[in-house]
C-alpha cells in the first residue's frame, strides 16, 4: 500500500540530512520514488550523504532554509509528498534562543504548509515530539504550535487537495545529541558522566521504528490526524547505568571507577513526559500499536456529535478510554528489557548518519 502511494512520485524531505530525515531517505528508496529532494542548510552533510548514495540518480540535494519562503516555494515545485522533519530540537538551546525556535519550528512550518497548498501537494506529514503534549519548554510549545498549523491546514476552505497529518513520538535512541551519544563521548573522553535526575522517565523508540510510523501514517491518513506510537518507557537512571557499563567495557575501563556528576534537571525538562493528553484522548482511537487523534474535520465537536455518524477508521481501531498517556502511568522496562532495546544501536545498528536531528531545514 505504501509503495502504491510513493512509487513514481517526487518526495521532499525537509531536514533530510538529520537523524530522522536521513533514515526517511533510506527507507524511501525501497518504494521506488521518481525523485527524493533532500532539503537542508548543511552543505557538508549533504556532501557526505551524496557520497553515501553515489550513483543513485533519484536523489536531489537542495541547500536552503525553511524560514525562506521563496526558497521553499521553489523546492516544493512539482512535489507530490512532503515529509517535514526540519526543526530546532534541543530543549536548552531553544530556551535560550526562543525566537529562533519560533522562526524555524513555527514560521518555517507555516511556510511549508502554504507552499504545499500552493503547489497542490498530495500528502504532507509533520514530525512532532512528545514534548508538544502539555509543553513546559519553548521547544515543546513551538512543536505544539506547528502541530496546530498542520491540523488547521486540513480545514482550509477552497479546492485544495492536500492531505495534512502529524506524527508524535518520544526520544529517538542513538540520534545525534541523544543520551546514548552523550555518555559514549563522556566516557571516551574521560570526563564524568553527567546525570540530571535518575528518576526521570522517558518514552524511547529506535530510529527505524520512528520512521516506520511516518510511513504508516502516510498510508492511513485522511487529513487532520495526529498519529502517536505506543512506546516503551524507561528510567533515565537505569539507562545511564547500562550505558556506562557498556561503554566502559568498550574502552577497557572498570565501570565501578567511572565518575558521575549530578547536574540536576536542565531548564525546560520534565520528570515525566506525555504523549497524549486526557483532552486529546476524547478524540482518540487505538489499536495495539498506536493512537490516532482525530480533529473536528473528521471528528466533529461534541456539540454536534449526536447528529453525526462515527468516523470512518482503518480496520482494527477502537475508541480509546479517556486517559493521559504518559511515562508516569506506563509500565517501566526492566533492566534486561532496556538492554534488549539498546542492543541494536550499541552494536552499530541504527547509528545515525553524520547529520543532526534535523535542525532548521
Amino acid at each position: 500500500m505504501i509503495k502504491d502511494i510513493i512509487k513514481g512520485k517526487t518526495v521532499l524531505v525537509t531536514g533530510g540530512t538529520g537523524t530522522i530525515g536521513s533514515e526517511i531517505v533510506r527507507q524511501l528508496l525501497q518504494y521506488e520514488p521518481k525523485a527524493i529532494r533532500i532539503f537542508s542548510r548543511d552543505e557538508h552533510k549533504q556532501f557526505q550523504m551524496a557520497q553515501k548514495y553515489s550513483g543513485n540518480l533519484s536523489l536531489r540535494f537542495l541547500i536552503g532554509d525553511i524560514r525562506n519562503m521563496q526558497r521553499v516555494l521553489k523546492a516544493m515545485r512539482d512535489v507530490d509528498i512532503v515529509l517535514h522533519a526540519a526543526a530546532l530540537t534541543h530543549v536548552p538551546s531553544c530556551e535560550y534562543n526562543p525566537f529562533e525556535s519560533v522562526a524555524t519550528n513555527v514560521m518555517g512550518t507555516q511556510n511549508l504548509v502554504e507552499a504545499a497548498i500552493e503547489n497542490q501537494v498530495e500528502r504532507f506529514i509533520f514530525i512532532s515530539t512528545d514534548k508538544a503534549a502539555s509543553p513546559n519548554s519553548v521547544m515543546g510549545a513551538t512543536k505544539l504550535l506547528a502541530e496546530k498549523i498542520v491540523t488547521s491546514a486540513a480545514n482550509y476552505e477552497g479546492g485544495r487537495k492536500t492531505l495534512f497529518a502529524s506524527v508524535r513520538f518520544g526520544n529517538v535512541i542513538g540520534s545525534r545529541g541523544s543520551l546514548v551519544r552523550l555518555i559514549e563521548d563522556q566516557i571516551a573522553n574521560g570526563v564524568p558522566v553527567t546525570i540530571t535526575d535518575p528518576e526521570m522517565c522517558r518514552f524511547f523508540i529506535s530510529i527505524s521504528d520512528a520512521v516506520s510510523l511516518v510511513f504508516t501514517a502516510l498510508g492511513l491518513m485522511r487529513g487532520g490526524e495526529l498519529f502517536i506510537l505506543k512506546m516503551p518507557v524507561a528510567r533515565i537512571g537505569d539507562i545511564i547505568e547500562i550505558l556506562t557499563e557498556k561503554f566502559a567495557e568498550r574502552n577497557h575501563l572498570d565501570p565501578e571507577k567511572i565518575k558521575t556528576r549530578m547536574i540536576g534537571r536542565r531548564i525546560g525538562e520534565k520528570k515525566h513526559e506525555t504523549l497524549m493528553t486526557e483532552d486529546e484522548s476524547y478524540y482518540a482511537y487505538e489499536n495495539h500499536k498506536m493512537y490516532i487523534i482525530l480533529t473536528p474535520k473528521n471528528y466533529p465537536p461534541r456539540i454536534y456529535q449526536a447528529a453525526q455518524e462515527e468516523p470512518q477508521l482503518p480496520e482494527g481501531f477502537k475508541k480509546t478510554k479517556i486517559h493521559e498517556y504518559n511515562t508516569r502511568n506506563c509500565r517501566k522496562l526492566s533492566r534486561e528489557e532496556i538492554r534488549e532495546l539498546l542492543e541494536p544501536v550499541l552494536e552499530g545498528e541504527n547509528k545515525p548518519n553524520s547529520g543532526t536531528t534535523g535542525r532548521s531545514g
